[in-house]
């Protein structure tokens, strides 16, 4: 496992990347951002990791859902996801559950200590804040369309309060700026995993400008901010 995680080891110690081996993730929707965080997350180490979905492998999904190729085309996401995350780590257990999030929380008993949103619904995204909330576990919203993105890392503020769980209209969207936003997803729940700094309940607004530069705006949903 020290070869494996060299290079970790060097940034944070061998005690944080033991404590990391210990600790569960669990992973709601297996498509370009459950994609991206799945892959680094078990690459990085988290000992155990649980994906959650019932849609299968759609050719127009592969261009950006990073861990599915044409052969898989037909199968269930999450036990694709699941397979190849296993064959490139040795040192993560992770279990696919092909039924939804609102099924999966009422027949399972698990405990994680932090929740990736990796939806495509506000509907979903509510029902995991209500979870969450009554488990006391912090999660971390993801969104992404087009060339922007939100992120935010949800402890105390309702998600509710600022989005409204309505359908939305499907756009387009850029395999990269999916890639992206997983990555800010995934750097803040190893940050906190590790017990490093990680600032909740501020939401990242991540876009392309007009002119073509790349920008981040912060909004705080607390009130004392």
């Amino acid at each position: 496992m020290q070869e494996y995680f060299n290079r970790q080891i060097m940034l944070w110690g061998k005690k944080r990347q033991i404590e990391l081996q210990n600790k569960s993730v669990l992973i709601v929707g297996s498509g370009g951002l459950g994609c991206s965080n799945a892959l680094a997350l078990s690459g990085s180490g988290v000992g155990v990791i649980d994906i959650v979905d019932f849609d299968k492998v759609e050719t127009h999904n592969i261009h950006r859902q990073i861990l599915f190729d044409i052969v898989d085309e037909g199968k269930y996401k999450c036990e694709v996801a699941a397979k190849k995350i296993a064959q490139r780590n040795p040192f993560v257990k992770v279990h696919a559950y092909i039924q939804s999030f609102e099924d999966f929380i009422v027949s399972i008993s698990n405990k994680y200590d932090i929740i990736i949103d990796a939806t495509d619904n506000l509907q979903t995204r509510a029902a995991i804040d209500t979870y969450a909330k009554e488990k006391k576990i912090p999660w971390i919203y993801g969104s992404v369309e087009e060339f922007y993105g939100q992120v935010c890392f949800f402890k105390k503020s309702s998600f509710t309060a600022f989005f409204a769980a309505k359908k939305l209209e499907v756009k387009g969207i850029v395999a990269p700026m999916v890639m992206q936003i997983a990555a800010l997803q995934a750097n803040l729940a190893l940050r906190y995993l590790v017990n490093l700094p990680v600032r909740s309940d501020l939401l990242y607004y991540l876009y392309y400008n007009s002119e073509g530069e790349f920008e981040t705006k912060r909004f705080f949903l607390t009130k004392d901010e």
